[in-house]
């Protein structure tokens, strides 16, 4: 359910959490351990810092870092931004006239597990992925 995204971005916040609390860690390193893109990486990294999530510094001894506690920062902060959970609410099967007083023939068994999926990611933390 998560995009090909988010799961880089956790990934790569889960091996930032490993790190000794004075370590960073440069793109280029945490790429190969993810298996992921290093300029696309890169960028990501950058969007999480610009959020306050992570503190990055240039040079011999740069590289990305936690800006936060893992134990505080949720799942849901990381992949909302990206794959906009919360505007899943439109019908599963794609109906224009799907709601609750008017529900499809999945509605109520969808709507409970799309609760679920974000009561997962917002009681999640990175902390919990290490």
């Amino acid at each position: 359910m998560l995009s090909k995204t988010s799961t880089l971005v956790i990934n790569a916040m889960v091996e930032l959490a490993k790190l000794p609390k004075d370590q960073r860690e440069g793109a280029g390193s945490l790429a190969k351990k993810i298996k992921a893109p290093q300029n696309y990486l890169s960028k990501l990294l950058q969007s999480l810092a610009a959020r306050g999530f992570l503190s990055s510094q240039r040079g011999l001894y740069g590289g990305f870092q936690l800006k936060k506690n893992p134990k505080n920062i949720k799942l849901y902060e990381i992949v909302e931004p990206i794959d906009n959970v919360t505007l899943w609410s439109g019908c599963a099967l794609g109906l224009k006239k799907c709601s609750d007083s008017k529900p499809c023939a999945v509605h109520h068994r969808w709507k409970v597990i799309k609760e679920a999926y974000l009561d997962f990611l917002r009681d999640t933390t990175i902390a919990d992925l290490i």
